[in-house]
């Protein structure tokens, strides 16, 4: 396991927990592998060996972090007006929490992008008088057009590969559905910017899409969440950006290696979110490919790795994949690595040490299929099909309640009446408020850890 100076940038750990023993013939090998970054620090200096680099400029004066803030300005945020008002208040508490040095920029989205600050397509390097000057210049934001958010990120992707920063970030902020693009244009512009900047993505309103700002961030790697009311999105968007600048190391992978005859079945992240990677694999070498999972500030993220390999005789132990937490060099080079750890397969005819499931992979199993249900069954809720609907929401119910998961537990209750928690017992409430249905759906895939 590498280690790396709190003061050069965080220290990264990975901590594999799995049951290893297979019965005879048995090919999957399941494992959680825990993440943790911990100790980022903002000055620099010329790293040690085997440590990550810190800022560019070796003293943390330039700025070492692009975000471009996208505010909706299509007509509909005019209704009511106190709406574009609140998120002109949330950008300017956003712009508040950027720090001295880090470059940004604001632009308003509706049919098209239009850059609100710096302008000329620049980003500003922030400080007090810059911020005052961003804030002003919000004043000229008004409501009117439509909604095209893939020419809002293809703007900020323009705008934040301009700067030589090691973490770029977005926010995008949208109240009505992306009805002035075709849907391919939004996921060619997704694919565009899908590894070149992080997205966090936030719905005000009713009036919007889920599966679109979910999506977006999905793609970018960010995180989706509704902001029901518009009064509360100076106080989210605080968080999103301090969250952002707590951000130390960018485009790290989980790299897998497997031996000759063994194969990656899937890779997931499934916490604090299920996201899965498996479709994101890029080749790293022999036998070795690699999942991305974002920037990293002080924090720990649990990824279900499922690894196929050939069936062995009893007796027989191997190695299952080697896991690795890998940095790309700025000058092209090896990726460094930064953590590592192991998943073992060993066959036995012990049945009880062949037959238990890993409580930690149980766990997650369940917070998986918590957030398939869910989908599945707000699906049928839509289209009318109240028994599949009924069936899929009751198994939620039951996940959630199993797995100790309050918060989701708490949502579902706005969405069904609960008869019996433990057997997945419920009936649809008749009347559901929009904003529930939406935050369930929006939430759906926020986890719980395993309880220690």
């Amino acid at each position: 396991m590498a280690t790396f100076s709190k003061s050069q940038a965080p220290r990264f750990s990975v901590e594999v927990d799995q049951n290893p023993y297979l019965p005879e013939g048995a090919r999957e090998v399941n494992a959680i592998v825990t993440v943790t970054s911990t100790g980022g620090g903002t000055t620099g200096g010329m790293p040690m060996p085997g440590q990550l680099p810190g800022p560019r400029d070796g003293g943390g004066a330039s700025p070492d972090a692009a975000v471009v803030i996208m505010v909706d300005c299509s007509g509909s945020m005019d209704y009511p007006p106190t709406k574009m008002r609140n998120a002109r208040d949330a950008t300017a508490a956003a712009i508040d929490t950027v720090r001295d040095g880090v470059a940004f920029a604001v632009v308003a989205g509706t049919h098209k992008a239009v850059e609100v600050f710096p302008g000329d397509g620049r980003l500003a390097t922030a400080d007090p008088e810059t911020r005052a000057l961003a804030k002003d210049a919000l004043r000229t934001l008004s409501a009117g057009g439509g909604t095209a958010i893939g020419t809002w990120l293809m703007l900020a992707d323009r705008l934040l590969a301009s700067a030589d920063v090691a973490i770029r970030h977005g926010i995008v902020l949208t109240d009505g559905r992306n009805e002035h693009e075709k849907p391919e244009d939004l996921r060619a512009a997704l694919e565009a910017c899908a590894g070149r900047f992080t997205c966090d993505a936030r719905g005000v309103g009713t009036d919007w899409e889920v599966k679109e700002v979910t999506g977006i961030a999905s793609a970018l790697l960010g995180t989706a969440d509704i902001v029901a009311d518009p009064a509360d999105l100076s106080g989210d968007f605080t968080g999103m950006m301090e969250t952002a600048m707590g951000k130390e190391v960018a485009d790290v992978s989980l790299r897998l290696w497997t031996p000759m005859g063994a194969e990656v079945a899937f890779v997931k992240q499934v916490a604090p979110t299920v996201e899965d990677l498996s479709a994101r694999r890029t080749e790293a070498g022999p036998r070795a490919a690699d999942y991305p999972t974002g920037s990293w500030g002080d924090e720990s993220r649990d990824y279900h790795v499922c690894v196929r390999v050939p069936a062995a005789e009893l007796g027989r132990e191997m190695l299952a994949a080697r896991v690795s937490l890998v940095l790309p060099q700025p000058d092209g080079g090896p990726a460094a690595p930064l953590a590592q750890g192991l998943v073992r397969a060993v066959w036995t005819d012990d049945v009880v040490a062949s037959t238990a499931m890993n409580s930690h992979v149980a766990h997650y199993t369940g917070q998986a299929e918590l957030a398939q249900v869910i989908q599945q069954g707000m699906d049928a809720r839509k289209s009318g099909d109240i028994e599949g609907a009924t069936a899929k929401l009751g198994r939620a119910v039951q996940l959630a309640s199993a797995s100790g998961n309050e918060g989701t537990a708490r949502l579902l209750a706005k969405v069904v009446d609960v008869v019996d928690a433990a057997t997945g017992t419920v009936r649809l409430k008749a009347k559901v408020a929009e904003a529930d249905e939406m935050t369930l759906e929006t939430r759906s895939t926020k986890t719980v850890r395993v309880k220690k």
